[in-house]
């Protein structure tokens, strides 16, 4: 009898092909394991829930030595974007199960070879960030949250900061006067139009960014030096005018405080064609995890966090390399207990898996 081969869970009944489908339908499309579950048993197949949880824990561990090699193409990358948001794990050491914990993103910014990692921390301490990044140099967008000052000074980067971020606090402004910022009246009151000033300003920025958004890096970085920095000379000295004038702890003071804060890393999208106007993408990034969190709610321990953002870490790379994530985490799953040498996992890197097909 031919010796059986290598499965991705030893001694268990669950085929490569079936913790593909329960991690897609979890991790891809929001589906908790008890739902899943329910419908495995309509089907005459006992699964509990607890089973399928342990079975995503093992294959979370499974796929660490291709979430290492997706970490050390992320930072060879010059340009990076990161944010973070909070997930809740019941049996968390020295924690009460009431307390918050946090789920890291981090996204090359290249659009060659895109990758996209999740990683479970317990803090939104600044020693978090420095931990992931480990010697990257280059270019970091955050929504300036002061956590990653840490890491932009001890390892020399360059900060680039949100335009959508500044607008929000210029919405917030006009809500604080009553005013919905989707049905303005055709003439806004005056007490509207500094605010609204601002505004008009950010969206001139957007309107170029359209404009260029498939174009070369370095026609971009062109274009952007000769059509944006009017708006933004003329943004700063209106800003420079009115900061006086307002009350810093005003709603439209917090806005224009922090506009004034991180102008530089706010214009610093202009001097390289690959950096983008905002942080979106990295929150967009964000938006399964939020989205199966609403169904979800939870994490019971440490290791189904760490094991949740290693697959989400793979869907998401998946995702935007153009490959839908069933397929590839069926071929991750099938062929990694085989892998014996680096070249074996490398042969399943998403690019990889691209070029094969």
């Amino acid at each position: 009898t031919a010796p059986m081969p290598a499965q991705p869970i030893p001694k268990s009944q669950a085929s490569a092909g079936l913790l593909a489908s329960i991690a897609t339908a979890k991790y891809a499309d929001a589906q908790p394991l008890y739902r899943q579950s329910g419908q495995f048993e309509r089907l005459g197949f006992e699964a509990s829930r607890q089973t399928l949880a342990s079975w995503m824990v093992r294959c979370g561990a499974l796929v660490q030595p291709l979430i290492n090699l997706l970490r050390d193409r992320l930072l060879e990358s010059a340009y990076l974007r990161m944010d973070e948001t909070t997930v809740q794990v019941l049996k968390e050491p020295g924690k009460t199960a009431q307390s918050t914990s946090y789920l890291w993103v981090q996204q090359s910014g290249e659009r060659d070879r895109p990758v996209v990692l999740y990683d479970y921390a317990p803090t939104r301490s600044g020693e978090v960030p420095k931990a992931l990044l480990g010697d990257f140099r280059g270019y970091l967008q955050t929504d300036g949250y002061a956590g990653y000052h840490a890491v932009v000074a001890a390892n020399d980067l360059v900060p680039v900061y949100c335009w959508a971020h500044a607008r929000r606090y210029f919405i917030e402004a006009l809500k604080a006067q009553g005013l919905n910022p989707n049905k303005l009246p055709t003439k806004p009151p005056d007490k509207a139009r500094r605010p609204l000033k601002a505004l008009t300003f950010i969206r001139h920025l957007y309107a170029i960014e359209a404009r260029l958004r498939d174009r070369p890096p370095d026609e971009r970085q062109a274009r952007r030096q000769t059509e944006r920095m009017p708006v933004l000379n003329n943004c700063r000295a209106w800003l420079d005018g009115l900061l006086p004038k307002v009350l810093p702890a005003s709603p439209l003071g917090k806005a224009l405080g922090y506009l004034d804060r991180h102008w530089q890393g706010l214009i610093r999208y202009c001097e390289d064609g690959r950096l983008e106007i905002d942080n979106n993408r990295c929150e967009n990034a964000i938006r399964p995890f939020v989205t199966g969190r609403k169904n979800w709610l939870f994490n019971d321990t440490v290791h189904g966090a760490r094991s949740s953002a290693n697959l989400y870490s793979l869907i998401e790379t998946a995702k935007a390399n153009g490959l839908a994530p069933y397929p590839f985490l069926r071929r991750a799953f099938t062929e990694l207990p085989r892998a014996t040498t680096v070249a074996d996992i490398e042969a399943l890197l998403p690019w990889a898996t691209t070029a094969d097909s």
